[in-house]
């Protein structure tokens, strides 16, 4: 099974404001550290959350492509990899909704 090879540019000015880029296909993944920022989501991209490291990621798309819906959930395991959480669960939905939510 070939899988595609993802890259990463970060932003020196936000350590939580990183992308995900595959090399192999047009797919790009914002990617938000909820316990520090903002978030509201883009109703046209597609949104996964996840637990790592004892934070709370968004992971959103960027002008996503109907083709690339399925290389997303690959892309937030590469990341889990990289921040040194290969277990992270990958949600469906934000965890904290139907809380209150300091914005």
């Amino acid at each position: 099974m070939d899988h595609n090879v993802y890259l990463l540019a970060t932003d020196p000015k936000n350590a939580c404001r990183d992308i995900i880029h595959s090399r192999d296909t047009p797919l790009k993944v914002r990617v938000f550290c909820l316990d520090e920022e903002r978030y509201s989501p883009n109703a046209n991209e597609i949104q996964l959350y996840g637990y790592a490291n004892s934070k709370l990621y968004a992971f959103e798309t960027i002008n996503i492509a109907a083709d690339d819906a399925l290389d997303l959930v690959e892309a937030i395991q590469w990341y889990a990899d990289y921040i040194d959480d290969p277990e992270m669960e990958i949600l469906p939905e934000d965890p904290r909704m139907g809380k209150d939510i300091a914005m």
